[in-house]
């Protein structure tokens, strides 16, 4: 069940149940909400003496008028917020400010990156959300992608790549990837992405189609000089010649399970960044080889929380 704010007479009522001697489960199925919102309206507004439905409700309320006011650090500090605004028009994310704001830019107070996506969805800074990778105007929950699988030769697995791949405790271990243009485009055009783990290093390549041949020929040209020792796939038909990728660049070849793409989560978080400059619908045969190099810089030459920043 979502989050549940209780109302003034949801919470008298969990207060007699309680002093009836109701387990926290039996109190839910009164209430129509799951057992973690009553344990957690009872564990975050209870006192010493116990839940008081009154206490409950101030103490709801005065934190709720504490959250409100986190957002505006920002706006009560000018600086700080010309400053911010400055990082976003530069693509910046608010957890790269955040980062740089503690580790670089001593001069201006600190302020967290949730704070400044409180800011962001606050009146305040609503025109700014566009700037976003996202471009939200509020959190969204993430949903799951079903994709069709499909079988690929000498598949194998991603259970047997090497542990120092999925620990990211050296460097030679990519991730491949396609970003499609939008589906009321009759362009068969894509972008293939190829993404080193550890570095987060990624070399982007406009191709004319999906075929296997055409995939494979961008994968080779991109990984020719990155010292590559494996390359984690999907099951896309796209990635049906892999073996000849692993034989030009000397590398073994991994596929994630189907309907599991975020166990490659390096090269799809990528995409979601270059999202930001090519959006989903956008036809890809607009954008120029001049256009992608000037990604794949932009890519490489920001500040990673994940790198320290």
């Amino acid at each position: 069940m979502p989050y549940h704010h209780f109302t003034d007479s949801e919470r008298s009522e969990l207060s007699i149940l309680r002093k009836k001697g109701y387990t926290q489960e039996a109190i839910a199925d009164a209430l129509h909400c799951s057992q973690s919102n009553v344990s957690r309206e009872i564990s975050r507004n209870s006192q010493k003496r116990g839940y008081d439905p009154r206490q409950a409700k101030i103490k709801a309320r005065v934190r709720r008028m504490k959250s409100k006011y986190q957002g505006m650090k920002v706006r009560a500090r000018p600086k700080l917020e010309e400053f911010i605004i400055g990082k976003l028009q530069e693509f910046w994310t608010p957890e790269e400010i955040a980062g740089h704001l503690k580790l670089e830019q001593k001069e201006l107070p600190y302020i967290s990156a949730k704070s400044i996506y409180k800011w962001l969805y606050s009146r305040y800074g609503q025109r700014y959300c566009p700037l976003l990778p996202k471009q939200r105007y509020k959190p969204k929950k993430r949903k799951g992608n079903t994709t069709k699988r499909t079988m690929i030769p000498n598949r194998i697995g991603i259970e047997y790549r090497p542990l120092e791949a999925e620990n990211r405790l050296e460097g030679g271990h990519g991730e491949a990837d396609t970003m499609l243009s939008g589906k009321r485009h009759e362009t068969t055009a894509a972008l293939a992405v190829l993404h080193e783990r550890m570095s987060r290093f990624t070399r982007l390549r406009k191709i004319p189609n999906l075929r296997p041949s055409t995939m494979a020929k961008a994968l080779k040209k991109m990984g020719k000089k990155l010292s590559l020792k494996t390359v984690t796939f999907d099951n896309g038909i796209e990635n049906k010649d892999h073996e000849s990728v692993a034989s030009v660049l000397c590398i073994q070849t991994f596929f994630c399970n189907a309907y599991h793409s975020w166990e490659k989560g390096g090269a799809e978080n990528t995409i979601g960044r270059i999202r930001r400059f090519i959006p989903k619908g956008a036809n890809l045969d607009d954008y120029s080889d001049e256009d992608i190099a000037v990604i794949e810089h932009w890519l490489n030459h920001t500040p990673r929380k994940c790198l320290n920043y």
